[in-house]
């Protein structure tokens, strides 16, 4: 059995000072998937013995970025989805092994006043057309903070967000093609009326120690691997970060 981990760790420098090694030790993952690193090649050394490193880095300094540390050297690494207005902000990267490809993805915010909604969709559209492309060749893992509460289950208020970036209708609507083009968003796999459930907190008015949060970060994975899936969680005891891991275990 894998268990894999999905974490935007909102700056992983800042994270290696608030217990990030301990975490992972106590998370004793297969693979970790990071999002939102905000580094520059070389800029930071991470000592995880056993692990494969592989990293994204956006042009842009300080911003976005990804990383997965993983125990099993994959067969391939590609960087990005292969379209070049896309790949400039180091968002995605591709493990692919014999049966299946492992991706980490930083889905673009559509920020305050949703400035950036309408490159949003271009992107979801462009994002799941790399999947399922994919997936003509073998079956798809995928994570990460994928920037949108699903359902109203998915936060805390979702009455006073309807309008707000994350929680827009064209935001959920694309999260909504993405399961009907064929994926499982796993963790409502196994709870599907859970509520309370959150992996990001705003820093502002002590929304952490409210659980006044959202779940933004998801594992997907194709249908055709629904009956290897073995369990599904929030790491809401891990700090460090404005988000918290999540987790799948899946029979690989």
């Amino acid at each position: 059995m894998k268990k894999y981990i999905s974490w935007n760790v909102n700056g992983l420098r800042a994270v290696l000072g608030k217990g990030f090694y301990e975490s992972v030790a106590a998370l004793d993952a297969d693979a970790i998937c990071l999002q939102e690193t905000k580094l520059q090649a070389g800029q930071c050394e991470i000592d995880l013995p056993g692990y494969h490193e592989y990293w994204n880095y956006a042009e842009k300094k300080g911003y976005s970025g990804t990383a997965i540390f993983t125990r099993e050297e994959p067969l391939s690494v590609s960087y990005g989805i292969g379209i070049e207005e896309h790949d400039r902000e180091g968002r995605v990267i591709t493990l692919e092994y014999p049966e299946w490809y492992l991706i980490t993805c930083y889905t673009p915010n559509s920020q305050d006043g949703l400035k950036r909604l309408d490159y949003r969709m271009t992107w979801e559209d462009a994002f799941r057309n790399y999947l399922k492309g994919l997936e003509k060749n073998k079956p798809v893992i995928f994570c990460g903070d994928l920037n949108v509460a699903h359902k109203e289950i998915d936060l805390k208020n979702p009455s006073s967000n309807r309008k707000n970036a994350g929680f827009t209708d064209e935001e959920r609507g694309k999260f909504g093609e993405l399961l009907d083009a064929g994926f499982v968003d796993t963790f409502r796999h196994f709870y599907p009326d859970r509520a309370g459930e959150y992996s990001w907190w705003s820093y502002r008015f002590h929304a952490r120690e409210n659980n006044a949060g959202w779940r933004i970060d998801y594992f997907l994975v194709s249908e055709a691997l629904k009956d290897r899936l073995k369990g599904a969680s929030i790491h809401q005891e891990i700090f460090g970060s404005d988000h918290c891991p999540v987790e799948l275990d899946i029979d690989l």
